[in-house]
């Protein structure tokens, strides 16, 4: 780390030109030959997959995207009256038109069945359009084609709006780019505030969005290898954004402590890297073992985000432990304050801590003399914050929390005024019997279908023309319940489990529930199913990680259990918000419902290597103080006096960052945006500045016991570079590097 550091500043100009050339090279290659962002996904051994396997190989101009057209007519008209029917059946041959619109889509209004798509006063109907390719929802430009289309037929007395994937992607995203923007507005005063400094503010900034242009720029090539979801670049901007400013604020923090001690630019800047850049670099692996431990879960659809992600936080070290030491080299002394300027010319060198007067001193000393106190009242609040987690019910949370504003909460409204929300996402049932059809079975079945609680409507079954001597079948099914209602979830249970066998039993005819809800159903069974181990995988790891690091047992176990109360917490704040409904207008829910069946897996990686962070900044910084003195109670006061408030700065940094999400349109973003504000507020601000270290006060040596076979077996890595504080010098050991001009 030392020679890392030194050949950075000492070649400062050569690295700046390193990132630039990087970052310019690859957001132009990127820009060239484009983005392959996908929502598809693929879940082995389940009903909702065989289900569209099927249908794939006996109608595969069936199997594609559906999209509804739907729309209203006013002024006391119905959609049946000539003038509305012309008006629709020149807007459906337009749609037709559309690339990729199956030739099976209906031609006119006047298709058989129509009379089943108005609603019982006449005024709403709506049109199903079936394409001949499945997750065309990246396709910006074909969905804004095919929205055009449909709007065609708009006018005073029509309402036309669209629902499906594939009209989602046509609603505005631009919130992404606004978010990002806030977040950096409100980390720089955050920056300013703490540093006072327009250096010291800028260059952490400058740091992060170098490693995050460059990064994006990665993920996007990337994307034509692998399965990278549409909101992967929002998420890794969420992330790195937050996560790279903490990792230079930390040793921008450090490497002004050396400056105020005395010691040369290039001498403190080593000093910063060798110790707070270790914490960094351990920091960041935590965080990206824990993101690519989702690759255990065996779901292809998190791949592409954990890679994504954990390139957006490798970048951020690098940038951290390159880039910022480069910039520092070039700046010099300016990165202090004109105070702290002014003090070291009156009083000279000192340390920075050293007899240190001030709110976290106080509060180091407070937790030091009344440990179990304030460490029982932070548990306290952290279980009752964590409570509603245990109501937690993953799902698919449909197009009614759209905006009002965009065309699919449009259509959603429509279908569910005109017809009842079921019509938002109906079940299919693929049947497929080997031979002729079982016509009587297919009927028996529609009509038991029929006669189920939930059930609004059964469409008469479609039957494929028999390929290699296989007949398969389609009935639609549409619940009374909203595709993300526990009824529909329940509903699917019913028709998997007792009406479904209870009809085909003796028969050769096999019956799978499919359909975008019955898929994301199946999701969240088997994310639900695979969470233990993903959750043992990562904190093992992580703690063996630590327990090397530290050289301790009772350390990393601590931090194992802190982070998984604070992730509860996280997730408490979630179900309350986006589940149960509390605060929903403050926070812009549009409406109650599941939370996302992707988002524990995704929250609890994130948060799980981001509490990680918080833990190793402040561990290693007592370790380093035990390192000199030998005394564990110290060692405890004065590391969480001396990291108290720049951990809670770089917290404040993160929340402000996360929450900044909240402001956008997307669901999921925002229930990233608030859980891990919520995680890292109740991590960095009540688990690690109070419960972490009244434990350590509690335990004393103990913190530090590790066995001697252990020891002589494992290697010995360090996070904080012992004995590296800064001692106060009089005169620098060598000349100072040319600062930039101001």
């Amino acid at each position: 780390m030392q020679s890392l550091a030194s050949w950075c500043v000492r070649h400062r100009r050569w690295v700046l030109l390193f990132w630039l050339v990087a970052l310019i090279g690859v957001s132009a290659i990127t820009r060239s030959v484009g983005t392959a962002y996908s929502n598809s996904f693929t879940l082995p051994h389940t009903e909702s997959t065989q289900a569209l396997a099927l249908l794939q190989s006996a109608a595969p101009q069936q199997s594609g995207d559906t999209e509804q057209v739907v729309f209203q007519a006013t002024g006391g008209t119905k959609v049946t009256d000539p003038g509305v029917e012309a008006a629709v059946n020149q807007m459906i041959s337009k749609v037709t038109t559309v690339p990729h619109v199956s030739n099976s889509a209906p031609k006119t209004w006047a298709f058989p069945g129509a009379s089943s798509h108005v609603s019982p006063d006449g005024t709403i109907g709506f049109v199903t359009i079936t394409f001949n390719q499945e997750n065309l929802g990246a396709n910006t430009a074909l969905a804004k084609q095919f929205v055009s289309a449909a709007k065609t037929a708009q006018g005073p007395d029509l309402q036309v709006a669209v629902a499906g994937n594939l009209a989602e992607a046509s609603n505005p995203t631009s919130f992404g780019g606004i978010s990002t923007l806030l977040g950096v507005f409100l980390a720089a005063m955050v920056l300013f505030f703490v540093f006072r400094s327009g250096f010291a503010m800028a260059l952490p900034l400058i740091s992060a969005l170098g490693s995050l242009g460059t990064a994006i720029g990665v993920i996007g090539l990337l994307s034509h290898l692998l399965k990278m979801p549409q909101f992967s670049v929002e998420l890794v901007a969420l992330i790195g954004l937050g996560v790279g400013v903490d990792y230079a604020l930390f040793i921008v923090t450090r490497h002004r402590q050396g400056l105020i001690a005395g010691q040369d630019t290039e001498a403190s800047i080593v000093n910063a890297v060798n110790t707070s850049g270790r914490a960094v670099l351990f920091a960041g692996i935590i965080v990206c073992i824990a993101l690519l431990g989702m690759f255990a879960l065996g779901v292809t659809f998190l791949y592409g985000l954990a890679v994504a992600a954990a390139i957006g936080v490798a970048f951020t070290v690098l940038a951290a432990l390159t880039l910022l030491p480069a910039f520092l080299g070039f700046i010099g002394p300016k990165m202090l304050s004109r105070r702290q300027k002014r003090e070291l010319a009156d009083t000279g060198p000192r340390v920075v801590g050293a007899g240190a007067k001030g709110f976290w001193p106080r509060w180091a000393g407070l937790i030091q003399r009344h440990s179990a106190i304030p460490a029982m009242l932070a548990l306290i609040a952290i279980v009752l914050v964590a409570m509603p987690f245990f109501s937690l019910r993953l799902g698919l949370s449909d197009q009614g929390n759209d905006p009002t504003s965009t065309t699919t909460r449009q259509a959603y409204d429509l279908l569910a005024k005109g017809f009842g929300p079921g019509f938002n996402g109906p079940l299919q049932l693929v049947t497929v019997n080997p031979g002729t059809a079982n016509s009587q079975v297919i009927s028996q079945l529609a009509a038991e279908v029929r006669t189920q609680p939930d059930v609004a409507q059964v469409s008469p079954p479609v039957i494929f023309p028999a390929k290699d001597g296989t007949q398969v079948s389609l009935v639609q099914v549409y619940p009374s319940s909203s595709p993300q209602a526990g009824a529909t979830s329940t509903l699917i249970n019913q028709l998997r489990t007792h009406t479904i066998p209870g009809v085909v039993s003796g028969s050769n005819v096999a019956v799978y529930v499919g359909g975008n809800t019955a898929i994301f159903a199946d999701f969240s069974r088997v994310l639900t199913s695979k969470l233990p181990l993903f959750i043992g995988l990562v904190v093992v790891l992580s703690f063996l990680l630590l327990s090397v690091v530290f050289r301790s047992l009772i350390i990393p176990l601590t931090a194992a259990v802190m982070n998984l109360l604070s992730i509860g917490a996280a997730f408490g704040v979630v179900v309350a918000v986006f589940q149960w409904g509390w605060l929903s207008a403050i926070f812009g829910v549009n409406r109650a419902g599941p939370v996302e069946s992707f988002l524990p897996v995704m929250l609890f990686a994130i948060l799980f290597g981001l509490s990680m962070d918080y833990e190793v900044f402040l561990v290693s910084r007592i370790h380093e103080e035990w390192t000199k003195s030998g005394d564990s109670r110290e060692a405890v006061r004065k590391g969480l006096a001396a990291t108290g408030k720049t951990i809670t700065a770089a917290a404040l940094i993160m929340i402000l960052v996360f929450g900044s999400f909240m402001f956008g349109g997307q669901r999921v973003i925002k229930e990233f945006g608030l859980g891990l504000a919520g995680g890292i507020f109740m991590d960095a601000v009540i688990i690690r500045m109070t419960i972490v270290p009244a434990l350590m006060f509690l335990f004393g040596k103990s913190n530090w016991w590790f066995p001697d076979w252990l020891d002589r077996h494992l290697p010995h890595l360090s996070a904080g570079g012992e004995g590296a504080a800064p001692e106060p010098v009089t005169e620098p050991s060598r000349p100072e590097p040319d600062p930039l001009p101001v």
